[in-house]
């Protein structure tokens, strides 16, 4: 049999070389590639092993009942995961150190083990007593919850394997390894092996499987992109560290909607939920203000409205200055370009600072609208009602474009005491919107006469 050889592996991109090489030719990252030891095979592949067994096909158009959920007990989260957990699925947790993962995976675990469930807090990063800090912090030092400090998965799967356990929280995946690897921890290597050793005992066993991950510069899960491809639910914390507001989104889901977001805000005491998360988003807006627009979105199946502040100023550089929180910067150039092309307005010798109030960060197209609607108002200095929201989708020549769930964007406003809206001419908004004062506008152009004319209703 051949002697093993050394292989070498990307670590951002998971990419093989035969050699050492200082730039990754797959993704261009720089110093990058470390040499691994390669995995033993049996030789003849296939052809050298027992044969398979034969497998038994089913149709589509069999029965099957729903799976069953478990309620964590905290209602955001079980919004996220689509109702709550399912037993024998595996999830992975996301975000900026210092955003609040082991914080709520903590408070879940607990709640679900007052509830009766059998749960266990497996750390890697941090010994027992650590945890039990933390957990006396957050109140929660009574939960009948099982703790350990390990990094070894054949300990931690055989140590499970002793007990029926309904959920197993790994802080964090990249601090687990598997001693069959020469790798060392937190390499493609040992991350790709060590999710797929707990993946599988998840589905064996019927346990929960919640795997916390550490996040890259660029906000990716740091490791394989395989192990987001592996797991069943994937969920990324999103928030400044400057703001008390932490945004839960769940960018896959096998059991449940994606792009379904938990609100959360973080106090001394932990993380508690934010229900009503527009109320919170808007409590200080009580004033006409210049620059400063209310954008009523849909955020997974929950319309929410955020206050989208611009500031337009005369610039002395010869390139103006484009500065965007929340927002996408390369839509903000689309939406001043259009606005100076197509409507006349002169933002090419202004500075532009666009902010999304509160932390949280805007992805749809339907803020178009909004957007443009603030800059104008910060440009002519005359501000819009407040008790007034703006939705639409802008396109390269000027139009308005109508979006999605515009009824339930305008019964959330109605709700929270809004009493006016320009919103996109539609040829089916018959009925919609009723009891509010609607401003339905085709083209971009319109939005600059009604704002320079100040007439926020019809």
């Amino acid at each position: 049999m051949a002697a093993d050889t050394s292989r070498f592996i990307c670590q951002s991109c998971g990419a093989e070389h035969r050699k050492w090489v200082g730039r990754c030719e797959t993704c261009g990252e720089w110093n990058s590639v470390t040499e691994e030891a390669a995995a033993k095979s049996a030789p003849g592949g296939l052809k050298g092993k027992k044969k398979g067994r034969r497998l038994e096909f089913e149709t589509l158009t069999g029965a099957s009942e729903p799976p069953p959920r478990m309620a964590s007990g905290i209602a955001e989260l079980d919004r996220v995961f689509g109702g709550g957990l399912v037993p024998g699925s595996a999830l992975l947790l996301g975000g900026d150190p210092g955003i609040g993962k082991s914080t709520i995976a903590l408070q879940a675990a607990a709640r679900l083990s007052k509830a009766g469930a059998n749960c266990v807090y497996l750390s890697g990063e941090e010994a027992v007593d650590q945890v039990r800090l933390r957990a006396r912090r957050l109140g929660l030092e009574n939960a009948p919850l099982g703790l350990a400090a390990a990094t070894n998965v054949r300990d931690i799967i055989v140590s499970l394997a002793d007990q029926k356990t309904d959920l197993v929280v790994i802080d964090s995946i990249q601090t687990m390894f598997l001693d069959n690897l020469d790798s060392a921890p937190g390499t493609v290597s040992q991350v790709r092996g060590a999710g797929q050793e707990l993946i599988r005992y998840a589905k064996d066993s019927g346990t929960i499987v919640m795997l916390i991950g550490h996040v890259t510069k660029d906000g990716q899960i740091a490791g394989p992109k395989v192990l987001e491809h592996m797991v069943d639910t994937v969920l990324y914390f999103e928030g400044e560290r400057g703001h008390q507001f932490r945004i839960l989104r769940a960018v896959k889901n096998r059991f449940g909607p994606t792009d379904e977001i938990g609100v959360f805000e973080m106090t001394d005491h932990g993380l508690d939920e934010v229900p009503n998360p527009s109320a919170l988003f808007l409590d200080r807006r009580d004033a006409d203000v210049a620059g400063t627009v209310v954008f009523a979105g849909i955020e997974g199946s929950r319309p929410m409205l955020m206050e989208i502040q611009a500031l337009v100023a005369p610039s002395a550089l010869g390139t103006p200055r484009r500065a965007v929180v929340g927002w996408d910067s390369g839509r903000l150039a689309m939406v001043l370009a259009v606005l100076d092309t197509r409507c006349g307005l002169a933002m090419s010798g202004h500075d532009v600072y666009l902010n999304v109030a509160g932390g949280f960060s805007i992805r749809e197209p339907a803020a178009d609208l909004a957007v443009a609607a603030a800059l104008i108002s910060s440009l002519t200095a005359k501000p819009l009602p407040h008790d007034g929201i703006v939705f639409g989708e802008v396109g390269l020549a000027g139009e308005v474009r109508p979006v999605s769930q515009a009824e339930a964007r305008l019964s959330e406003a109605q709700k929270l005491g809004f009493a006016s809206a320009i919103v996109p001419t539609h040829k089916n908004a018959k009925g919609v919107g009723s009891g509010m004062g609607l401003r339905a506008i085709g083209e971009l152009g319109s939005l600059v006469d009604l704002i320079y004319g100040n007439d926020g209703r019809e």
